[in-house]
């Protein structure tokens, strides 16, 4: 895949570039500037002459739609005005949260520490249960309307056919590959028949311990940018990993906060290796398509070797098997 010219400046932003838009809003920064954990997006801290730093949000062309955006913005100011513990974006005076500078798009955001959730410790889930919950309280009351789903489409069709077409997938694997994919498909779909009628939501969409900010007063839940209409479980799956006890017995503490908010519906755990099987594939994809990307091979070299390959088929494999089983009992 070959960039446009946007996403050539976007992938090779300077410092100074940064903070020429940065100081477009009317601060002064001191010149410090940190990296944030972001690949899909430039994150930086940035430091100001006069007061406590702030985050500064890049957006990748091409990506999302203004409107996209600007409703993910609209989404966590609300949650943040029903006092959920969300990091939403800085309205300027002019009352606005997307902001332009030359060629960039960027938003920003109050500087927020914080450490990751403990996942062992019952209270931790508890309250991440409960503020999940309330943020689908929320995103149950109206549909995004720019936004896409989580579906079979865009989470496999499209990433696999992109790793197939553009040469990802060693020559000697790809015939495992593409018969695996059918065998996934048949159980995916079978997953979502078990599931039956479930009700889809605004969500955060990518709700993992990394997004999660742990303080002495409970969670901040950061980074709605992958946020799209889904079954409440994909915001919760996340946080399960290991034997089906454990998962249980995790699922279980995470449920007891959830319900306290909203209703569970118990039928969308037959969801949770299905979603966990399209990230995988969608993942590998997502890699794939921003290989152009100079930050990519630098962070992901691993990406374009055998033992990779290898061990994605095998996990996806893994994933059949786990499709097979019945759902966690909580």
């Amino acid at each position: 895949m070959e960039a446009d010219s946007q996403e050539q400046a976007f992938a090779t932003l300077t410092p100074d570039a940064l903070l020429d838009a940065v100081e477009s809003t009317g601060v002064s920064c001191s010149g410090q500037m940190l990296a944030l954990n972001s690949y899909e997006n430039r994150v930086y801290q940035v430091g100001l002459d006069d007061g406590p730093p702030l985050v500064a949000k890049f957006y990748r062309p091409n990506r999302w739609s203004d409107e996209a955006i600007l409703e993910e913005h609209q989404f966590t100011i609300e949650l943040a005005q029903q006092e959920i513990p969300v990091i939403a974006p800085i309205i300027d005076e002019h009352g606005k949260t997307l902001l332009y500078h030359e060629q960039s798009r960027f938003a920003l955001y109050p500087c927020k520490g914080g450490r990751a959730p403990e996942l062992d410790d019952p209270s931790h889930l508890l309250q991440l249960g409960r503020f999940i919950a309330r943020i689908h309280l929320l995103g149950s009351t109206c549909d995004f309307e720019y936004r896409p789903g989580i579906d079979l489409e865009s989470f496999l069709h499209q990433p696999s056919s992109y790793l197939l077409e553009h040469g990802f997938i060693p020559a000697h694997l790809v015939t495992a590959y593409e018969t695996l994919l059918s065998d996934l498909i048949d159980r995916i779909e079978s997953c979502y028949a078990s599931a039956g009628a479930f009700k889809t939501i605004r969500l955060h969409g990518d709700c993992h311990p990394g997004n999660i900010l742990w303080r002495d007063e409970g969670p901040q839940i950061v980074d709605f940018d992958d946020a799209r209409m889904g079954p409440a479980i994909q915001d919760l799956w996340m946080f399960l990993s290991g034997d089906r006890g454990y998962m249980s017995e995790r699922a279980a503490d995470l449920l007891e906060g959830y319900s306290q908010f909203y209703d569970f519906n118990p039928a969308e755990l037959h969801l949770l290796e299905a979603l966990r099987t399209l990230r995988l594939v969608h993942y590998a994809g997502w890699l794939g398509r921003r290989w152009y990307d100079p930050a990519f091979p630098r962070a992901f070299p691993w990406f374009d070797s055998m033992t990779f390959w290898e061990e994605h088929i095998l996990t996806l494999r893994e994933q059949l098997a786990k499709m097979d089983e019945p759902p966690i009992a909580v």
